[in-house]
């Protein structure tokens, strides 16, 4: 299973700087919720993305997050990766924490050694290299997910900058859609179907 396939929304973005979301299960009104915010779908490796493009980096956060409000009134299983949508402006430089994704294996790199205690308190451990972090590998992928949201946000409200690297440098590297499971069996006509009434 691809990174992006666990939680029902997953929003992320390339390293060239799309802000990409991908629905996991059909959202009702979703399509239309995400068009008005200003991303556009597009069919790719068999599941529609929806992109907002680089040129809308000073207003790729607010566009996310009317999109991701508008579908959290269906699914709170929403997972938001997008460092295009951290703050207005172009890709950061040089931010205080990188989390790079890739192959499997969450790491991060921390510019001080700020953000040590933070870092271990979500998990991470320390490597041989100074100021490198590393997940273990024993953490399922959704498991690592959680930690990296939780470590970003918690840096976060202590003023530290973060960018999260997902290892898709463009957005024809976005993971396929997974493969489709074979459906419920359909009851035979004649069987009796029992309704829920309100």
């Amino acid at each position: 299973m691809a990174l992006t396939d666990h939680h029902d929304v997953f929003i992320g973005a390339t390293s060239d700087g799309h802000t990409f979301l991908v629905l996991n299960r059909p959202v009702p009104q979703a399509p239309q919720m995400l068009t008005d915010a200003g991303f556009t779908a597009r069919r790719l490796h068999g599941r529609t993305v929806y992109l907002l493009p680089p040129d809308t980096a000073e207003d790729a956060h607010e566009r996310a997050d009317v999109a991701a409000y508008g579908l959290m009134a269906y699914t709170h299983d929403l997972i938001d990766l997008a460092w295009t949508t951290r703050r207005p402006g172009p890709a950061q430089d040089r931010p205080d924490v990188a989390f790079r994704i890739a192959d499997g294996v969450f790491t991060a790199t921390a510019a001080t050694d700020a953000a040590h205690d933070v870092l271990v308190r979500h998990g991470f451990l320390p490597t041989d290299q100074t100021r490198h972090y590393l997940l273990p590998d024993a953490l399922s992928e959704r498991t690592s997910l959680s930690a990296v949201v939780s470590a970003e946000a918690h840096l976060h409200a202590h003023g530290v900058s973060v960018h999260v690297d997902l290892g898709i440098p463009t957005v024809q590297d976005i993971p396929p859609a997974p493969p489709r499971t074979n459906p419920e069996p359909r009851p035979a006509p004649n069987s009796a179907v029992t309704r829920r009434t309100r």
